[in-house]
């Protein structure tokens, strides 16, 4: 190799399609519309995931347009050469099988930052088991929402297990106790530019095992559907047996149109075969007019314990905002009230007594002289 790019990876470069790489026996495991399909799935969930991760970090989150390819794990550690997360996502309804999301290690360590608070310059060191717990849960989160988008498209209900991650080095051979055991053959690769504010620009990894790939294809394209229905035989010996007066209502209706005088008979005997309705006038019960619902008795009880807020208005007056801004100790604001006149009482901003102030001991206190009623 020297390094030089063929015509077909320019050209898919260029259209923004996938590079594919050769599978390990010669042939491409998945085919143009496979790959693209799989883009556009993996396109849409990560967009509701970018979403997200938004709400959680509080900073812009863009993720960019997927190139799919078919890849190895030589080859993918060639690419990547330092320690990454990987996060494996088990789909335990509507699929079969899982994906895993790789993240760089520095950008983990900036989100869970983020998520604890942090403003994301100053991440810790090492990633931690409270930082392994802090990703899994923002992967929980969007990868939730993402299977929520994945469900609207495969118009089947879809749901995932709690992702689990682990720092890979992804320097030697394969450990297949860390990561998923469809990564020992070729296997499908999306790869996405991520950015995260100012903080975070880079790329992001999606792996799915060929198997899944295709499955999400033919759900996505609707070939299964399309499979399920050629293949089942037409029921013909359990089909229900027609209605005899349904049969027989063409007939009927063709004889009328013809001879209505003599086909009476066949119409009142159809009309026979109705049941029998017993349909009745609808009685209600008769108001009373002399009944009064304010003399009616009240569980007043219930509601003794309520709290509510009194308040004594001495008297009001309106002044402009000049006049308020030049108060100052000492200034003497005159009220609506006369002097001797009652005052209101309130209960909660409602008038429902005036009265006069006393002195007792040392407090002022307020003798009630009338009671307002409010008329009905």
């Amino acid at each position: 190799m020297d390094g030089m790019l063929s015509q077909e990876e320019i050209n898919a470069l260029i259209g923004g399609g996938s590079i594919s790489t050769p599978s390990l026996g010669g042939s491409e495991p998945l085919s143009d519309s496979e790959r693209d399909a799989l883009g556009e799935i993996s396109n849409i969930c990560m967009g509701t995931a970018a979403t997200t991760l938004y709400s959680l970090v509080n900073q812009k989150v863009v993720i960019t347009t997927p190139v799919v390819k078919i890849t190895r794990w030589e080859e993918l550690t060639a690419d990547y050469a330092r320690p990454c997360v990987f996060i494996n996502i088990y789909y335990k309804e509507g699929i079969d099988g899982n994906n895993v999301l790789i993240l760089k290690e520095d950008d983990v360590k900036i989100i869970t930052d983020l998520m604890m608070g942090g403003d994301g310059l100053n991440p810790a060191p090492e990633l931690s088991e409270l930082h392994f717990s802090a990703i899994c849960e923002a992967m929980n989160q969007m990868m939730g929402s993402s299977a929520t988008s994945l469900s609207s498209m495969l118009n089947t209900k879809i749901d995932i297990s709690p992702p689990e991650a682990d720092l890979v080095d992804m320097a030697g051979e394969i450990d297949t106790t860390k990561v998923s055991d469809f990564m020992v053959k070729d296997f499908a690769c999306v790869t996405f530019r991520m950015t995260i504010g100012e903080l975070v620009d880079s790329t992001i990894m999606q792996l799915y095992p060929i198997e899944l790939a295709k499955e999400l294809y033919r759900r996505f394209s609707g070939e299964d559907e399309v499979a399920n229905t050629t293949s089942e035989p037409p029921k013909t010996e359990n089909a229900p047996k027609q209605n005899p007066v349904a049969e027989s209502q063409p007939i009927m209706n063709q004889a009328m149109m013809g001879q209505p005088m003599m086909n009476q008979p066949m119409m009142n005997q159809a009309m026979m075969m109705q049941p029998d309705v017993n349909v009745q006038n609808v009685q209600f019960q008769a108001f009373n007019p002399m009944m009064n619902p304010v003399t009616q008795q009240e569980n007043i009880e219930l509601i003794m314990d309520v709290p509510l807020e009194v308040s004594v208005v001495l008297g009001r007056t309106r002044k402009s905002i000049k006049e308020i801004l030049e108060f100052s100790p000492g200034t003497i604001i005159e009220l609506d009230k006369l002097a001797g006149e009652a005052i209101d009482v309130m209960v909660n901003q409602k008038l429902v007594a005036k009265g006069e102030v006393v002195v007792i001991e040392e407090s002022f206190g307020i003798r009630i002289t009338e009671i307002i009623k409010e008329k009905m």
